[in-house]
């Protein structure tokens, strides 16, 4: 009997997950399983927890769900915590399992930990094959090699947009034949060291861990409300659930792959019509690729001071003090105030927030650009490693920015985009 595990990682769906497809096509049963990784749990070097309470709550949510979904066609999901490559490797011996099948990692760490597991299972005679998921192009796909992707994005975007396509989507499965599965058993939030957290009332929307919250969301936005038709004139927004998508949470775990919200577009623009607005969603959707696709190409160069371009980087030495007030909102800029009070309260923060703490961060108190990632790498419920680790190198000055050191005026900022100071009052307790 060919008994294969699905290791599940930041592709927490059924639908469109190659991953999952293959392994039912090759085998006669699937494990599907969710390593919790101690080290996803810990204290970064930069003195921030890895993952932070927002996320882990919004992953635990979402376990969840793919649990109950996988039920549905009579699976169900292991949860095991600890190092992958030693929980995986007791789950291959237990159950003689001959394959892994699991989604292609490409940053540093991740990849780190992929070939570790690789490794272990293989002295079990165990194969591991890996699967890319995540991105709305696929790899193999794209006009050029991943060495030779050019280093601005319009020139990638301009030959993505003329020479490939969009592969269609995969089904989820109708049915996966696992062996006996234990009823599900989801750690607590203080077991990862987390707390619960609080909900502000404050906050732009309540996000919901799961494949079928990610739908509800794509759903509303397109169809329901039809926001999207409006899109390129709202995104800029700061205030409540609709100004932009908000599909990053779900995007970030694989709770929805790129390519379904890509084609419930196509439909949408049947439906009703195609505009700027519509577009310019797949526009962001290519961002998210390219820097998926630097990452691959740079590997661990984006986590260094220097970045990419191994620049001459001007930040002092850490102030602490400068660095608590930024993160706790007391920098006495009421604009970035009110943008990080928000992210520490509620794990979000829109667009336009971030490019404006982040260049206040690196440009007005001159603290080095990886202290700011690394918070939002704790803090943010929607957060992802390249888009991160890749949109705060180019702000910085030291990634994929054709200009260089990118400055933002934040008074002016502050005056486009929150002219009656709505923003700044709600989030700084103003009347």
């Amino acid at each position: 009997m060919k008994r294969s595990i699905v290791w599940f990682k930041t592709d927490l769906r059924l639908h469109d997950n190659e991953t999952l497809i293959r392994a039912v096509e090759q085998s006669d049963e699937i494990l599907p399983v969710y390593c919790i990784d101690d080290d996803h749990f810990k204290k970064t070097e930069y003195g921030f927890q890895k993952t932070g309470n927002f996320r882990s709550q919004f992953l635990l949510e979402s376990l969840k769900d793919l649990d109950s979904n996988l039920r549905k066609l009579g699976s169900g999901l292991i949860i095991v915590k600890g190092k992958p490559e030693i929980e995986l490797h007791k789950i291959v011996k237990q159950f003689g399992v001959t394959k892994i099948f699991a989604k292609r990692e490409v940053a540093y760490e991740e990849k780190e930990t992929e070939a570790l597991v690789e490794k272990e299972v293989w002295k079990l005679h165990c194969s591991f094959e890996s699967f890319s998921t995540s991105t709305l192009y696929h790899a193999q796909d794209l006009p050029f090699s991943i060495k030779d992707i050019p280093d601005v994005f319009t020139n990638f975007k301009r030959q993505v947009e003329h020479e490939s396509s969009i592969r269609p989507i995969f089904q989820k499965p109708l049915k996966i034949k696992s062996p006996a599965i234990d009823p599900f058993q989801l750690p607590e939030l203080k077991e990862l060291g987390s707390d619960l957290p609080v909900r502000d009332k404050r906050s732009a929307m309540l996000f919901k861990g799961g494949e079928n919250e990610g739908y509800k969301r794509l759903s509303n936005y397109f169809f329901e409300t039809q926001l999207i038709s409006n899109y390129k004139s709202t995104r800029n927004g700061m205030l409540g659930s609709n100004y932009s998508t908000k599909f990053s949470p779900w995007l970030a775990l694989g709770c929805l792959s790129p390519r379904e919200i890509y084609f419930e577009l196509k439909k949408y623009e049947t439906q009703f019509s195609s505009n700027d607005s519509t577009y310019w969603l797949v526009f962001e959707l290519l961002w998210r690729d390219y820097f998926r696709f630097m990452m691959k190409k740079y590997r661990s160069k984006y986590f260094l001071q220097t970045g990419i371009k191994n620049s001459e980087n001007t930040a002092t030495k850490l102030n602490i003090e400068l660095l608590q007030k930024w993160i706790n909102g007391k920098t006495g800029n009421d604009f970035v105030d009110a943008n990080m009070m928000e992210l520490k309260l509620t794990g979000f923060m829109s667009n336009r927030g971030r490019q404006n703490v982040a260049s206040y961060l690196c440009n007005d108190l001159n603290i080095d650009w990886r202290y700011g990632a690394a918070y939002f790498e704790q803090q943010l419920i929607d957060y992802d490693v390249c888009s991160n680790w890749g949109n705060w190198a180019y702000l910085a000055g030291v990634g994929n920015d054709p200009r260089g050191k990118r400055y933002f005026n934040i008074e002016k900022q502050a005056q486009e985009y929150d002219p009656k100071a709505m923003y700044r009052n709600k989030w700084l307790n103003k009347k």
